[in-house]
């Protein structure tokens, strides 16, 4: 993902509603395309990060078995020092990134 590319902050910033409406006109409209572009990045990095750990996992775990992996801990601490989706998801939006489209209301007069 792009994630480790941007330079997006790790913790939170203070927004202007009037910067976040500003593509909807809609300050709701703007926070439920935010909300569903975070979880489609959500999505991305966990489908990703279980990819890495699979690697890792044996057919005999058990619990008197379980060892400290270092290369797995350290691509788990990877992942929890990235940006969170929100975060990511709202600056993508106010870079214009993100792709939406008015549904088409089917109302008759």
């Amino acid at each position: 993902m792009e994630i480790r590319k941007a330079n997006i902050p790790n913790n939170t910033v203070t927004r202007k509603l009037v910067d976040l409406d500003r593509q909807t006109g809609n300050i709701y409209e703007s926070v439920v395309i935010i909300s569903k572009r975070a979880d489609q990045i959500a999505s991305e990095l966990k489908q990703e990060l279980t990819r890495k750990l699979a690697d890792f996992s044996s057919v005999n775990d058990s619990l008197e078995e379980t060892f400290e992996n270092r290369e797995q801990i350290e691509i788990s601490k990877y992942y929890e020092k990235l940006p969170k989706p929100a975060i990511v998801a709202t600056e993508e939006f106010l870079e214009g990134k993100v792709y939406f489209r008015e549904a088409q209301s089917e109302e008759k007069e």
